[in-house]
Parts: C-alpha cells; sequence; structure tokens
C-alpha cells in the first residue's frame, strides 16, 4: 500500500490530449449549420435530445457540443427542454421497451416540420443490445428517422456534419419542389 501512495504522489496526471480539430474547421462547420438553419426557419436550430435507453456514450459526445471547445450555442445551435420548442429530435441508443411510448409521445409533441436524428450506432439498429428482452428495436422501429449518424459513439464533429447534412438535404428537397 505504501509503494501505491507513493507512486500516485511523484506520477504525472492521466489526461487526455485536447481534441483534434483545429478551431476554425470546427467554426466553419458551425456557421454553416447555422446560416442554413437561419435560411430555412428563419431562426437557429433547436434540439431536443432523448435518451431511449443508450449506454450514455452518444450523449457525452452530445453534451460535448456544449462543453467551451466546441460552445456551439455561440453560432446558434441549442438544445431545448421541451420538444415544443424543437425543430430536430436527436435520439441516442435503443429504444426499450419502457422508453418506446414516451418516445412516441415526444414525437408527436414536437411542431412541424420536424426531424429525427437518429445518433449512434445501436439507434440504427439495438447495437450491442439488439435482441436484448428489454429492446424494442432501433429508433425507426418507433418513430420515422429522417438521418442516422453513425458511430459508437460518433465525435461531436460528425455530430456537426450529420446535421448540416441533414439541412442540406432538406434544403434541396424543398428547392427541387
Amino acid at each position: 500500500m505504501r509503494k501505491l501512495l507513493f507512486e500516485s504522489l511523484f506520477a504525472k496526471p492521466l489526461t487526455e490530449s485536447p481534441p483534434a480539430p483545429d478551431d476554425a474547421a470546427v467554426a466553419e462547420l458551425a456557421a454553416r449549420l447555422d446560416a442554413t438553419a437561419r435560411r430555412m426557419l428563419g431562426r437557429s436550430l433547436s434540439i431536443r435530445e432523448v435518451d431511449a435507453g443508450s449506454c450514455n456514450g452518444c450523449e457525452l459526445e452530445i453534451h460535448a457540443l456544449n462543453n467551451a471547445y466546441y460552445d456551439v450555442e455561440r453560432f446558434g445551435l441549442r438544445f431545448v427542454a421541451s420538444p415544443r420548442h424543437a425543430d430536430v429530435l436527436m435520439v441516442t441508443g435503443p429504444v426499450t421497451h419502457n422508453m418506446r411510448e414516451a418516445l412516441r409521445l415526444t414525437y408527436d409533441a414536437v411542431p412541424g416540420p420536424k426531424w429525427v436524428v437518429a445518433v449512434g450506432d445501436c439507434a440504427k439498429d439495438g447495437g450491442c443490445f439488439a435482441g436484448s428482452y428489454a429492446v424494442a428495436g432501433g429508433v425507426s422501429a418507433v418513430i420515422p428517422v429522417d438521418l442516422h449518424i453513425p458511430g459508437c459513439p460518433p465525435s461531436p464533429m460528425q455530430i456537426l456534419r450529420g446535421l448540416l447534412a441533414l439541412l442540406d438535404s432538406v434544403s434541396e428537397r424543398e428547392t427541387s419542389r
């Protein structure tokens, strides 16, 4: 025990290095996302995040979007507490039987136009939880999904790219009408 104590006193802390993408890439991506949202909606994009039964890996990456490094709120991307104020419903994890009805009610509460983004591999088809007695399946088994962002978990940059791809695809559909 004494040996462990002395080793911990003189050992350097185990920390991770900061994320690799430079600030310019994050700023450009978030600014494009904000400009597209303002063009389509006339305001910033509001997101309601729902955990339908995940391990919380994807939530950590989603919450990283609000930390001091990414700080996407400065670009107009904001997370809201109520689905009634949301444009995008961002769902993580496989849908458990206990969350199936709650997810459906949340989807119904989001006003139109609304988009659903399934974040992570588990949200697509249940991931490593597929086949479990407690899992109803992926998000698309319960509500319609407009975009799936793969990864276990996807990085904050992948989530931003996915949101931009969603808005670009919706914008293209609107202009082709």
